[in-house]
């Protein structure tokens, strides 16, 4: 986890106002994440604060995979937007939280259009000229090829690849409005999640059933029986002997002597 998702920071306070908005929006990426047939299996979500997020939500493939379909780019880009769709159906406001998954989703929609062709509007084109430089890890130069009608072309589907993905996820968190209200109680209650839990949440399973073993575990142990024992099975208790050198005061004798 520490490799995953950073450092726990436990020095770092939120209000509970902050807590109330993490846990929505980690709730926010989880459930429309698990909805959405093709993206991968939700594995964690919490509160935690760790790295620079003041929240996680953990999705694992189930295999290990060398391609990616544009449906399966479509639904992580919804569940990448899942947190903000979140903010706003319950908060009716957004916040900076949401700033790098925004990132993240207009990155992929350019990578969409520009590198892998597929626009449907634009068409199996490649668009500029990557010089790329891997060992910097940066893009050293970039030449478009296209004229500033296309650029505008492609602004205009990079847009619409987003919106699509923002209202996606906004119609599945207003569809189970209820479960997003339900778990993200609890979520801020217990702040960590495990996926076997949040599935069982989803599925309508109450609090008390899911986390049972939880509940046993936090029982303190119970102390062993101890059996009383009467007078009568007491035997009897041996008198004590004087030891030598203190019999009849001996021993303070030879001290006053000396």
């Amino acid at each position: 986890m520490r490799v995953i998702a950073g450092p726990e920071k436990k020095s770092r306070v939120m209000s509970e106002k902050e807590r109330l908005i993490t846990a929505y929006h980690e709730l926010g990426h989880a459930i429309v994440g698990h909805l959405l047939p093709n993206s991968d299996p939700v594995h964690k979500v919490s509160i935690i604060s760790r790295g620079q997020a003041l929240g996680y939500t953990i999705s694992l493939p189930t295999e290990d995979k060398f391609l990616t379909t544009r449906a399966e780019l479509q639904d992580t880009m919804a569940m990448t937007l899942g947190g903000r769709a979140a903010e706003e159906i319950v908060f009716s406001e957004i916040t900076t939280g949401a700033s790098n998954d925004l990132e993240k989703v207009t990155e992929t929609a350019k990578q969409m259009v520009m590198r892998f062709g597929m626009s449907e509007r634009l068409g199996p084109r490649v668009f500029g000229h990557d010089r790329s430089m891997p060992f910097l890890g940066r893009e050293f130069s970039a030449e478009p090829d296209y004229s500033d009608e296309v650029a505008r072309e492609i602004d205009d589907e990079v847009r619409r690849m987003v919106e699509d993905a923002h209202q996606t996820s906004k119609d599945i968190l207003s569809e189970h409005r209820e479960e997003l209200d339900t778990i993200s109680r609890i979520l801020l209650q217990r702040e960590t999640i495990e996926a076997d839990e949040f599935i069982a949440l989803l599925e309508g399973k109450p609090e008390d059933e899911v986390f049972v073993k939880d509940e046993e575990e936090a029982k303190p142990p119970e102390a062993p029986a101890v059996e009383e024992k009467g007078t009568a099975r007491e035997g009897p208790k041996p008198r004590p002997r004087p030891r030598p050198g203190l019999a009849g005061g001996g021993a303070e004798m030879r001290a006053n002597d000396s």
